[in-house]
């Protein structure tokens, strides 16, 4: 049975917000630390972000569209990934949304993400841990 799980993964990161955002919305950034993706899109809201490149010999876009974008607050995208066998039909979109705040002399980063099930839901969230700790050796004071 397919639900709509979401998650969220929260974290400190030891960096201003504006450090933080621009390591999750600057396309030279974010291939530094997200498994060499390419990340294509203006963040207008209503235009496509595309995540591409190679992963082990296999060429990959994941996509899906700029659905909110507040800088150095807020931004959100629907997303289907390459991987994920689903048709590209609207109800196979999951919905990405990251949220920074100041906290203290470092940036709380959220990330909510809705899942298929159970099992990827659990996927995601090590995934996300994976990815943030690459982030961080990025752009950690």
């Amino acid at each position: 049975m397919v639900t709509q799980l979401e998650i969220q993964y929260k974290t400190t990161i030891k960096a201003p917000v504006e450090k933080v955002w621009e390591a999750l919305t600057s396309p030279d950034i974010v291939k530094q630390y997200f498994f060499g993706t390419d990340l294509v899109t203006t963040w207008q809201i209503g235009s496509p972000i595309f995540f591409q490149g190679e992963w082990e010999g296999q060429k990959y876009q994941d996509k899906g569209k700029v659905l909110e974008y507040e800088h150095n607050n807020r931004l959100a995208f629907s997303y289907l990934s390459n991987w994920s066998g689903k048709e590209d039909l609207p109800e196979n979109y999951l919905r990405v949304r990251y949220e920074v705040e100041p906290d203290g002399t470092g940036t709380k980063l959220t990330i909510f993400q809705t899942n298929y099930d159970q099992e990827r839901a659990k996927h995601s969230e090590e995934n996300w841990a994976s990815v943030v700790n690459e982030m961080r050796k990025v752009v950690e004071i």
